[in-house]
């Protein structure tokens, strides 16, 4: 069993958490974000993989078989439909942040009121 699958989506996940704490942009932020969600793709192939598996099909195949976790792909897959979703609701706000305040800086957006 090898443990650098899991190592690199750690360093994954901590460049994007790096990225999210240091940012001054609401694009950038939201890039960062992005980048640090990309690390459950990797962890999650990464549970799901079987050494010699061949494809979850299992129509004219012995039993006994080894294959990979087909649940853990549709997660995989439903984890990055969800990022496509949040990445464009974020991406959204920023553009109002932008249209009510004119930045994208954080810190020079006030609280906005109903």
């Amino acid at each position: 069993m090898s443990y650098l699958p899991y190592l690199l989506a750690v360093w994954i996940f901590l460049v994007g958490l790096f990225g999210i704490v240091r940012s001054r942009n609401f694009i950038h932020l939201v890039v960062c974000l992005s980048v640090a969600q990309s690390a459950t793709y990797v962890l999650l192939l990464s549970i799901g993989y079987v050494k010699g598996g061949t494809a979850p099909i299992f129509k004219d195949v012995k039993p006994g078989t080894k294959a990979v976790d087909p649940v853990v792909q549709a997660l995989t897959l439903t984890d990055i439909v969800v990022a496509v979703a949040v990445s464009a609701l974020l991406l959204a706000f920023a553009l109002k942040a932008f249209d009510h305040e004119g930045s994208l800086d954080p810190k020079q957006v006030v609280e906005m009121k109903g």
